[in-house]
């Protein structure tokens, strides 16, 4: 007669479909022990898919904004220090008016003024990194104060003249539906001052004109007036300036809000798809161990036979 196996047939499938569990179960654990993921596809996340996807888009969203608010940051520092610049050429301008008229000697005025002049003109035509000029507005292609020298803007009708910016300050938005004015008008922003320049060089210009050593009781009252006419100029560049301030601290609490919602929907992002390292390594060894396991009992079934369980035959004497 034949010996045949123990196992039946249904044993054998069970074990088998035992070790394709395991293996698989191996195979989920190791990829996910290699990448730190959950899943490398949808499948393995499931019902939370468009959770994940929705958190990754806002994350994106709020890096976006972040990135666009950091560089308005950066222009609108730069426009601070560049309007303290401007405060400060308006305050030479009014000092060397006062020390003219205080010692009846203006014969280094002019040259002061038009010194006063180029240094505006390069502050107000600056250009940002990709060429644009920052003070343009609308109208950033091309310098936004056109005259080259003092004797130029006296020609001019009025210092309005003297300027090509567009008529809207730059704009950047900063979230959804939310847009904030970042930039400053060069004529917004040197335009009195250049009129007190311009009025001092069409003044000298003129008829009882030639500042020199020795001042016409013309020319002291007309520079006396103009002592007042720079405190103007300045006085409405420094409120350009406050107001540059405020916009830079709004964008400064925009970024740190932009910063808190990046942070909490990668942490969304993190708790769908990541893994728990410890837990995943634990369970990888768990897996490894039931796989072996069951390779180890299909085996035995496989090579057990009837006479494993058949005692031998006894001696008889």
């Amino acid at each position: 007669m034949t010996i045949d196996r123990v196992a039946t047939n249904n044993q054998m499938q069970f074990m088998l479909s035992q070790i394709m569990q395991a293996t698989a179960n191996l195979d989920k654990t190791q990829a996910q022990v290699a990448s730190g993921k959950v899943s490398t596809d949808y499948t393995g996340i499931g019902s939370k898919t468009a959770v994940l996807e929705a958190a990754r888009s806002a994350s994106a969203r709020a890096d976006s904004y972040q990135s666009v608010t950091q560089l308005a940051l950066n222009q609108v520092d730069l426009q601070d220090s560049q309007m303290t610049d401007i405060s400060n050429l308006t305050s030479q301008l009014r000092q060397a008016l006062t020390e003219a008229v205080a010692n009846n000697d203006a014969s280094t005025l002019m040259s002061t003024a038009s010194g006063i002049f180029d240094q505006l003109s390069q502050v107000l035509n600056s250009q940002d990194a990709n060429g644009n000029y920052i003070y343009g507005g609308g109208n950033d292609n091309q310098p936004p104060v056109t005259p080259t020298s003092l004797s130029d803007l006296t020609s001019l009708a009025s210092a309005s003249d003297a300027f090509a910016n567009g008529d809207l300050p730059r704009s950047v938005t900063v979230a959804d539906g939310q847009t904030m004015k970042i930039g400053i008008l060069a004529s917004d922003a040197g335009q009195q001052l250049m009129q007190v320049l311009k009025d001092v060089a069409d003044f000298n210009a003129g008829a009882n004109g030639n500042f020199g050593q020795g001042l016409t009781s013309a020319q002291s009252d007309f520079l006396t007036n103009e002592i007042q006419s720079a405190k103007s100029s300045g006085d409405a560049v420094n409120n350009v300036a406050a107001a540059n301030g405020q916009t830079y601290q709004q964008l400064q609490t925009m970024s740190d809000n932009q910063q808190t919602l990046s942070t909490m929907y990668k942490g969304f992002v993190s708790n769908i798809e990541d893994v728990d390292m410890g837990q995943a390594v634990t369970q990888l060894n768990q897996n490894q161990v039931a796989l072996q396991a069951a390779l180890q009992v299909t085996s035995q079934l496989n090579s057990i036979s009837l006479l494993n369980y058949l005692s031998p035959p006894t001696a008889t004497g």
